[in-house]
């Protein structure tokens, strides 16, 4: 068990709440990361209050109330009807006109994928 500094206790409660290997965990699991590694005086009421004032999990934890709501399913009755469109962009160039780039179209009743090549510069000149 390493026990920290009082000057390194931000530091460290940044790396087990918040790096992306971490994701912003509840308090609780937060608190059974930390312990598994390091110690220092009052370190459940440091966990405790770090995770409480933090900007992200208070704009975005469900105790807050502050959701957007819940996800609708879209249900398609016939195909074609309802289409997925997405890029894929940042490919190397190809075919006789040099694309670059592909919008892909699924049709959400069958699946069907539509992959139509493309050159992303003209596009982006549109806008």
């Amino acid at each position: 068990m390493t026990v920290v500094d009082r000057s390194l206790i931000n530091l460290v409660l940044k790396e087990c709440h918040d790096s992306p290997f971490s994701g912003h965990l509840s308090e609780d699991r937060t608190r059974e990361k930390v312990k598994t590694c390091i110690w220092w005086p009052m370190w459940q009421k440091d966990v405790a209050e770090y995770c409480k004032t933090c900007d992200r999990c208070q704009k975005e934890n469900k105790s807050t109330g502050k959701r957007l709501g819940n996800m609708i399913k879209i249900q398609s009755s016939r195909p074609w009807e309802i289409v997925h469109m997405d890029w894929v962009t940042g490919l190397p160039p190809g075919g006789d006109r040099s694309y670059n780039s592909c919008l892909v179209i699924v049709d959400r009743f069958s699946k069907t994928p539509i992959f139509l090549p493309w050159m992303i510069q003209p596009w982006i000149q549109l806008f």
